[in-house]
């Protein structure tokens, strides 16, 4: 069955969906960007109904000032208080689950590597996680770079660079973009993030799109031991068929290690 839920946080009230079962370890979806709790494309919904189906009870909410939930939207940095509000409500509303485990996507998975200690969260399951804030409307340096090195090896990118398909405008700014990568490989976002990962030590589970920006970024600078599963598809969000049912199965076996 499926509940909506209303609870506080710092005098604010914040939206969320519980599809129940009679699992003792809940999975708590936290949502990336301005996404709302039900996913792009419904995606997240379908995740948790399909989920709870097989017995395990499932946690989603908006945070503050993003979707039925109020406040001000301040970005994933300060949604520390709204993900510790939601796990204890999420243990309210379902009482049989005494093990919680979160899973979020983008910087919802930089969240709850940051933070999900501080909620007494178990275990996290974390895709393709944000660690480089843009510092202009380019995808990340290591993206760039990998995709550069595909494309010039591949003869049509000469021949539309011979009729003038190619932009040379945007092929100088992303080489500029790569040349000056390395200004923000220490970034305090990145290091923040990589340091939060290792805290978790066998507790985190990493799944990465391998032709997504945001995780060809991550990949280029984790150097951790958490177990890393790896899907060929550029879907930032694992949208399609193939790809949700990809996402399902890892978050299964995520949640299964003790």
């Amino acid at each position: 069955m499926r509940t909506l839920i209303a609870f506080p946080c710092e005098g604010e009230t914040l939206a969320a969906t519980l599809d129940e079962a009679d699992g003792s370890t809940g999975l708590l979806i936290v949502s990336g960007g301005n996404e709302i709790r039900s996913g792009a494309h419904r995606g997240m919904a379908m995740l948790a109904h399909r989920l709870a189906a097989a017995g395990i009870p499932v946690f989603r909410y908006d945070r503050r000032g993003v979707g039925d939930s109020t406040g001000e939207n301040n970005g994933f940095l300060s949604a520390e208080p709204d993900l510790i509000a939601a796990a204890a409500a999420f243990r309210r509303s379902a009482p049989k689950v005494s093990r919680l485990v979160g899973f979020g996507n983008c910087d919802a998975a930089s969240t709850l590597a940051l933070f999900g200690r501080s909620a007494g969260i178990d275990r996290i399951i974390v895709a393709n996680p944000w660690v480089v804030q843009p510092i202009d409307d380019l995808p990340p340096a290591d993206a760039i770079s990998a995709r550069y090195r595909s494309a010039l090896r591949d003869p049509a990118t000469w021949r539309r660079a011979l009729t003038g398909q190619v932009s040379f405008t945007k092929l100088l700014r992303g080489l500029k973009r790569v040349v000056t990568a390395k200004a923000e490989e220490r970034a305090l976002l990145a290091t923040s993030v990589l340091t939060a990962l290792d805290g978790w030590r066998d507790d985190a589970a990493i799944v990465l799109a391998t032709g997504d920006a945001t995780a060809i970024a991550f990949a280029a600078r984790y150097r951790g031991g958490a177990k890393v599963k790896r899907f060929d598809t550029a879907s930032h969000s694992f949208a399609g068929a193939e790809n949700a049912a990809a996402l399902h199965a890892a978050i299964v076996d995520g949640m299964a290690h003790e």
